[in-house]
């Protein structure tokens, strides 16, 4: 299983299932209520009852490594090993709970297509998420053969760059296949996971970097270069030139998750003038002594680089407080089982005294 990632750290900490009799798996994909795992004797198809907390954050997902029983109908998870790393977004429906994406990843590759007008601040966004997850980001601008201008396309690529220091940005094309032998050579060391919008061209990409149709395709809408989902779960691929990828469908909405560190590395160059800002505590907004509007007023920082570090840091703070509030009511109404609990027994006893 070393092609699926399997080392000698996973299998010290495989040692206390693999007494049990487990067989460890990779996940390589979970659907409804049951997943698919890649084991040394083959793909393998298990109920995860065993491993369904309430918390969305602990459910198994895909590039998880988990003990599975060795026989059985069905068969089932019992357990999943710790994550070295986590791909998690907060959920469309507004509450204060967190979805997690993918497990395990090495890479975080953010799919953006040149079919359409660049939005640098979802660009941004899905920075956050990615440094936050602790995987390595990659911004991959695809359909690259659409802006034939080579001057346009540098201007393009600049742009992303200016969005995303210490990212690498590489310009592919599914359709005439530049850069995709480059990013083939990046993936083929560790986990990676492809994000992006529906219409990005994930799917092309896992078809090129595997060299097969393995993910189904559709095209944009012109008048927009949007596409319709063609990915509807999250599916592990091992690649034939080495590394694993894990497509994820297209997502409409990337909200933060307690991601105030990610946030901080994507505005980098923001974080760096605020250190100098006359007040630690300072907003940013009109101090006196900040150093964020020097910035801007001298023409070295991008009023809209601020307005969106903005943006992000009040979102995040919002899902932090959210968060919060959910695990002071959770511990209360805890607390309040168990007073009841207690005063039960209580009167248990006393009845039994009598």
């Amino acid at each position: 299983m070393t092609a699926l990632g399997w080392d000698a750290a996973w299998e010290a900490e495989f040692a206390p299932y693999a007494a049990q009799g487990l067989l460890p798996g990779r996940v390589v994909r979970v659907d409804r209520g049951q997943c698919d795992l890649a084991t040394a004797g083959g793909t393998v198809r298990a109920d995860t009852a065993f491993v369904t907390p309430h918390d969305p954050l602990r459910v198994i997902c895909t590039g998880d490594w988990a003990a599975v029983e060795a026989a059985g109908n069905p068969r089932y998870v019992k357990a999943y090993l710790p994550r070295r790393t986590a791909f998690v977004r907060s959920t469309s429906s507004q509450r204060s709970e967190g979805q997690i994406l993918a497990a395990n990843v090495d890479h975080a590759i953010i799919a953006v297509s040149l079919a359409v007008e660049l939005d640098l601040g979802r660009i941004e966004r899905f920075l956050a998420l990615a440094w936050e997850s602790g995987a390595q980001p990659l911004v991959v601008l695809t359909k690259a053969d659409l802006v034939p201008d080579p001057v346009a396309l540098s201007h393009l690529v600049q742009d992303v760059e200016a969005t995303a220091p210490g990212v690498q940005v590489l310009t592919v094309s599914s359709h005439t296949g530049e850069g995709t032998d480059v990013l083939a050579s990046i993936v083929a060391d560790g986990t990676s996971v492809l994000l992006g919008i529906s219409g990005a061209g994930k799917s092309t990409l896992a078809n090129a970097l595997t060299g097969a149709d393995v993910m189904e395709v559709r095209a944009t809408r012109d008048v927009d270069g949007k596409g319709r989902h063609t990915t509807t779960t999250r599916n592990l691929l091992a690649l034939p030139g080495g590394g694993v990828l894990i497509d994820t469908p297209g997502l409409r909405g990337v909200g933060l998750w307690d991601a105030g560190t990610g946030v901080g590395q994507v505005f980098s160059e923001i974080e760096e003038y605020a250190a100098e800002c006359r007040f630690h505590d300072c907003a940013h907004e009109a101090e006196p002594g900040c150093a964020v509007l020097a910035a801007v007023d001298a023409g070295e920082l991008q009023v809209r680089r601020l307005e969106s570090y903005r943006k992000l840091q009040r979102e995040n703070q919002r899902i932090v407080a959210k968060t919060d509030a959910r695990l002071r009511s959770e511990i209360r109404r805890d607390w309040r089982l168990k007073s009841a609990e207690g005063r039960a027994n209580h009167a248990a006893k006393r009845g039994r005294s009598i």
